[in-house]
């Protein structure tokens, strides 16, 4: 007796292929990081990290005291004046503002940006740690213009903006907050990231581009007659629920600021208000 031949099962044929296409993206935006250009403001934190990046062979770029850090772990660095062939200006003010810098940073990884980046020994740069001037902590610490303004950073806030628009070929950390985040990728995926990671890197460049943003626009704004409002509030925290118990609700600030919580649940909307 003939067997009847089964039917192809369309469900399983489109679940496998989408296993497929999926493992192939994955495949293709899996990037090995090779170079890096660090120049951070606040050295806390980045031994870790020189030593991780060191462990995985990637060449290091960097500018005065972040280079000199690093140079007292006896870790090779290549300073970006060598790379640039032009000095650091300007007391230090244009260091890093340089065709050579950003033409590695914002090449697409295809064959038309490589060529030319070949045609003008551009390397490629594919992450970018970055701490900013503490501007707002230096506003809350004196009233002199003058050192409000040098803090005000322009080579660091181009580097991050720089790097997280190509996010999908290079790791923009734009701050020591993102530090340990790093390092763990570094770990567990041994120099390696996926276009994800990037991606979540690039998220957390542009709130620390548009916080900063935000702060010096409100220094300028001080005691003029402008009456538009921009606040970059840093802490949220998550309502019991808003207005009605079906509704999401959120804090934006610290409590602590204005409440002094003794016990009880978490708070609602309606325990705000009250």
């Amino acid at each position: 007796m003939a067997q009847k031949k089964r039917s192809p099962n369309p469900k399983r044929k489109a679940i496998s292929k989408h296993n497929t296409i999926g493992l192939l993206i994955k495949h293709n935006t899996l990037k090995k990081i090779n170079s890096a250009l660090v120049s951070v403001y606040s050295k806390e934190g980045l031994e870790p990290i020189i030593e991780a990046l060191h462990g995985h062979d990637v060449t290091i770029y960097s500018t005065g005291g972040t280079q000199a850090f690093i140079e007292r772990m006896n870790i090779p660095v290549q300073a970006v004046e060598d790379l640039t062939s032009y000095p650091s200006i300007l007391d230090g003010r244009v260091k890093t503002l340089h065709p050579k810098v950003f033409g590695g940073l914002l090449a697409r990884r295809e064959e038309g940006h490589l060529a030319q980046l070949a045609e003008y020994d551009i390397p490629e740069i594919d992450l970018v740690i970055v701490d900013l001037y503490p501007f707002e902590d230096t506003v809350a610490s004196t009233d002199d213009e003058s050192t409000i303004i040098e803090k005000i950073d322009i080579g660091g806030i181009s580097l991050i903006r720089a790097a997280a628009k190509n996010y999908k070929d290079v790791v923009c950390v734009p701050s020591k907050e993102q530090y340990d985040h790093l390092l763990e990728l570094l770990n567990d995926k041994s120099g390696f990231t996926e276009v994800d990671d990037r991606r979540q890197f690039a998220l957390e460049a542009f709130k620390v581009s548009s916080n900063y943003d935000v702060a010096i626009t409100n220094y300028f704004k001080g005691g003029t007659d402008d009456l538009s409002f921009k606040e970059s509030i840093h802490d949220a925290n998550p309502l019991r629920y808003g207005e009605n118990p079906h509704q999401q609700g959120t804090y934006y600030g610290d409590y602590a600021d204005n409440f002094d919580i003794l016990s009880g649940k978490a708070l609602s909307y309606n325990n705000l208000v009250d």
